[in-house]
C-alpha cells in the first residue's frame, strides 16, 4: 500500500457473504465501456477530440486502478495511473477541471450498481469507499497538476533572477513565454507583495467578475475575500508565507461578481525576485466539487431513506388498508349520528393522509423511472384542474386558466407530468383563504438559449417569505402544519427527470408564482 494512501482496514461481509472485488469484476467491461462513450460524448470537447480506443484504455487502466483501492485497498495502481495521466493531460492542454470531471463519472456509474446490488447491511461502507477513493484520488491528481504548474512558475522565476542582468534580450522573450503559461492555465494565478496584489491572471480576474487586471493591481487582496475569512487569511498568506504549521492548501470564500460568497481553494508559497519578497497563490474555484460532494451526501440519505421505507410501506399500507375497509363498513351503519358519525369522517380523512404521506415517502425515496412519449401540456393541465374542481368548490375557491393554443407537443412521461401540475395546485390551494384564486397558464418562451414549454401556477394567497424560498424545495422542508416537505421536492424530481427546471418567485402584488420549463426538442432519458 502506498505509503502516503488514506489508511483503512478492509473487512469482508462475513455476514452476508457479500464480495465488493466479485461486483466489481462482473460489471467492469459494462462500466468501462459506458464511461468511455460519456467520456468521448459529455465531458468536454478536449476529450471528445481524443481517439476512442484510446479513451477505452485509459478508462479501463482507471477502473483497475480503482478495483485495487476498493478490493484491496492498496493505491499503487492509482499513484501510477495519476502520474501518469497527469503528464499526458497537461501536454495535451486540458484544463484540470475536465479531468475531475471524467473521474467523478466512475462515481456516477458505480453507485447505481452499489444501491441496487449491494446488501443493506454493507450499502453505506460500499458508497463511503467510493467517496473516499474518488476524494483522494481527485485531491491528489489537483495537487499534482497545481504542483506541475507552480514548478514550471517557479523554476522560471529563478531563471530570470540569475540572468537578469546578462540577457536582457532572452529576458524578454522569456518572460513572453511566461506571461503565456499564466494567462492560459485555467486556474487563477496571484502574486502578493505583502498584502497588495502585485499580478494576477485572465482566470483570476473571471473568477471575482473583474474586467481587467488594472482595476485590482496595487489593490488590497482582502477585499476580494469574505469578510469572515479575512482574518484567516491575513494569518496565513500575508503574516506568515513561511509557517510549515499551515495547511499548503487551505479553503476560504471569495467574493464574486454582484459581491457572492463562493468557495475557493487556496495553495501559496513565499517567493523572492530582485531582492523583493513576494508571494506566489494558485486560487482554484471549487463550487462545483463542493456541489458534487453535497449531492453524494444527498444520494447517501435517499439511498438509505430508500431502504427504510421499502421496508416500513409494506408493514404499514396493510393495517391501513384494513383501517380503511373497517371504517368504510361501520359508515354504513346508520347507528352512528351527531359526535360518533363526526369522529368516523374524521378517522377516515386522517387514513386518506396517512395514505397520502407513505405515497409521497415512496415516490421521492425511489428513483425515478420515466415511459416518455408524446404529451399535449395543454390538455394535462384541464384534466387536472378539472380533477381538483371539487377540492376547489369546497372552499369557494376559483381556478382561471389561459392556455396557449399553439402549444407544440413535448416529449415528457405524462404520469409525471400530471403529478407535477397536481402538487403545485395544491400547494396553491393550501396558500390561499377561502374565495381565493388560483392562475394557471401555459406558453413557449426561450431559456438559456433554448425553447422550452412553460407551465405557471400562481395564487393571491400571503406568499412565501423572501427568506424562505431557497428552502421550500429541500425534502421534509415544510412550514405546514399537516404538511411533510416532500410535494414540492418531488416536483422538482420529476422535472429534473425530464431535463427541465423550476422557478418560484412572489407575484407582483401578492402570493406565489411557480414555473416549471420543460424541453420542446430532444429525447428525455428512460
Amino acid at each position: 500500500m502506498a505509503k502516503d494512501a488514506p489508511v483503512k482496514t478492509v473487512l469482508a461481509d462475513n455476514l452476508t457473504g457479500f464480495r465488493l472485488d466479485a461486483l466489481l469484476e462482473r460489471h467492469r467491461e459494462r462500466i468501462i465501456r459506458e464511461w468511455r462513450d460519456r467520456l468521448f460524448k459529455e465531458v468536454s470537447d478536449n476529450y471528445a477530440a481524443r481517439n476512442p480506443d484510446e479513451l477505452g484504455k485509459t478508462t479501463a487502466r482507471a477502473y483497475d486502478a480503482f478495483f485495487h483501492v476498493l478490493a484491496e485497498n492498496d493505491y499503487t495502481a492509482i499513484h501510477r495511473f495519476i502520474n501518469e495521466i497527469t503528464s499526458i493531460r497537461l501536454e495535451s492542454g486540458f484544463p484540470l477541471d475536465d479531468v475531475q470531471k471524467a473521474f467523478e463519472l466512475f462515481r456516477i456509474l458505480i453507485v447505481p450498481v452499489l444501491v441496487k446490488e449491494s446488501p443493506k447491511a454493507c450499502l453505506c461502507r460500499h458508497i463511503e469507499q467510493v467517496n473516499t477513493c474518488l476524494a483522494y484520488t481527485i485531491h491528489r491528481f489537483s495537487n499534482h497538476f497545481q504542483k506541475m504548474h507552480e514548478t514550471c512558475l517557479k523554476e522560471y522565476a529563478d531563471r530570470l533572477e540569475q540572468d537578469v542582468a546578462a540577457r536582457t534580450a532572452q529576458l524578454k522573450e522569456s518572460e513572453h513565454k511566461y506571461k503565456t503559461l499564466v494567462e492560459e492555465i485555467s486556474d487563477g494565478y496571484l502574486v502578493l507583495e505583502g498584502e497588495r496584489i502585485a499580478f494576477v491572471n485572465p482566470a483570476f480576474c473571471q473568477m471575482h467578475g473583474i474586467d481587467t487586471p488594472e482595476e485590482i493591481l496595487m489593490t488590497s487582496f482582502l477585499r476580494l475575500v469574505h469578510k469572515k475569512d479575512q482574518t484567516a487569511l491575513r494569518e496565513r498568506v500575508i503574516r506568515n508565507p513561511l509557517d510549515n504549521t499551515v495547511p499548503a492548501v487551505f479553503e476560504y470564500r471569495r467574493l464574486g461578481k454582484e459581491g457572492r460568497a463562493l468557495p475557493t481553494e487556496m495553495g501559496c508559497r513565499p517567493s523572492r525576485f530582485e531582492g523583493r519578497e513576494y508571494t506566489l497563490c494558485i486560487v482554484r474555484d471549487i463550487t462545483r466539487r463542493v456541489k458534487l460532494e453535497k449531492k453524494s451526501r444527498q444520494m447517501e440519505r435517499m439511498a438509505y431513506i430508500g431502504q427504510i421505507t421499502a421496508s416500513l410501506s409494506h408493514e404499514i399500507r396493510n393495517p391501513l388498508s384494513s383501517i380503511k375497509m373497517n371504517l368504510q363498513i361501520l359508515g354504513q351503519n346508520n347507528g352512528f349520528a351527531g359526535n360518533d358519525e363526526k369522529r368516523l369522517q374524521i378517522t377516515q380523512t386522517e387514513i386518506q393522509r396517512l395514505e397520502t404521506i407513505l405515497q409521497q415517502l415512496l415516490d421521492f425515496a425511489k428513483p425515478i423511472s420515466l415511459a416518455p412519449g408524446p404529451v399535449n401540456v395543454n390538455d394535462v393541465v384541464n384534466f387536472c384542474v378539472t380533477l381538483l374542481d371539487v377540492k376547489f368548490r369546497k372552499i369557494q375557491a376559483s381556478c382561471r386558466v389561459d392556455l396557449e393554443p399553439s402549444l407544440p407537443d413535448i416529449t415528457a412521461d405524462k404520469a409525471k407530468i400530471e403529478q407535477v401540475v397536481i402538487n403545485l395546485l395544491l400547494n396553491a390551494l393550501d396558500s390561499i383563504r377561502p374565495a381565493g384564486n388560483v392562475f394557471v397558464s401555459t406558453g413557449v418562451q426561450t431559456q438559456n438559449m433554448k425553447t422550452v414549454v412553460f407551465i405557471r401556477v400562481s395564487d393571491d394567497g400571503d406568499g412565501i417569505p423572501p427568506d424562505l424560498i431557497p428552502h421550500i424545495f429541500e425534502p421534509f422542508y415544510t412550514t405546514k402544519m399537516k404538511g411533510t416537505g416532500l410535494g414540492l421536492a418531488n416536483v422538482k424530481q420529476m422535472v429534473q427527470a425530464h431535463d427541465g427546471f423550476v422557478h418560484v418567485k412572489a407575484g407582483k402584488t401578492c402570493g406565489t408564482v411557480f414555473e416549471v420549463c420543460l424541453p420542446c426538442e430532444g429525447d428525455v432519458r428512460g
